[in-house]
């Protein structure tokens, strides 16, 4: 049975935002506040916010850069998800992951199927590992946030929920780096 374990304790996590815009700044970014506000209410760290333009390299810079910090565990990016030109996150990122995490992908467009219907076809939402550090790629409206936090990453980013989640296995998500070096 899934829920939240009453025999663990809450592991707060180093999590750092990006929100893709070439238009929004932090004074009207509202999906970039609505993960940051779930963020600090689940009990994790901000580490970093950063808005970046529709820029294939300079959205992997900023994301290579922290999943290269020892204190970001965790990336989430909203915006450039979608099928217009300027949109162009997944391609900057997937590129860089090492693994791809497909049932995030599955399990978010079943969320958000629910809410928005059909329209949820529009996204490109994505996940993966790089450098050990997990990164989601997020539509960038306010609601597909929501989701996917209230939905996925609130639930998997707790140390308590059971039967498994991401924190239990952030200590072994470099092996194969350490299986080159003995």
């Amino acid at each position: 049975m899934s829920g939240a374990s009453d025999t663990r304790a809450f592991i707060p996590l180093g999590i750092a935002v990006m929100t893709v815009s070439d238009t929004r700044t932090l004074a009207d970014d509202k999906s970039g506040d609505v993960l940051t506000d779930r963020i600090s209410t689940a009990g994790h760290r901000l580490i970093d916010r950063a808005i970046v333009t529709d820029d294939a390299e300079r959205i992997a810079n900023q994301v290579r850069a922290w999943s290269l910090s020892q204190d970001v565990d965790v990336v989430i990016t909203t915006g450039g998800t979608g099928f217009t030109g300027r949109d162009v996150t997944p391609e900057a990122l997937e590129p860089l992951f090492e693994k791809r995490m497909d049932g995030f992908s599955a399990i978010f467009h079943r969320i958000s199927y629910d809410k928005i219907g059909t329209s949820t076809i529009q996204s490109r939402a994505t996940a993966g590992l790089m450098n050990g550090t997990f990164v989601f790629v997020l539509p960038g409206s306010p609601g597909a946030c929501k989701d996917a936090w209230d939905g996925i990453l609130g639930q998997q980013l707790d140390y308590r929920h059971q039967p498994c989640n991401f924190v239990e296995i952030m200590p072994r998500l470099d092996e194969h780096l350490k299986r080159g070096k003995s």
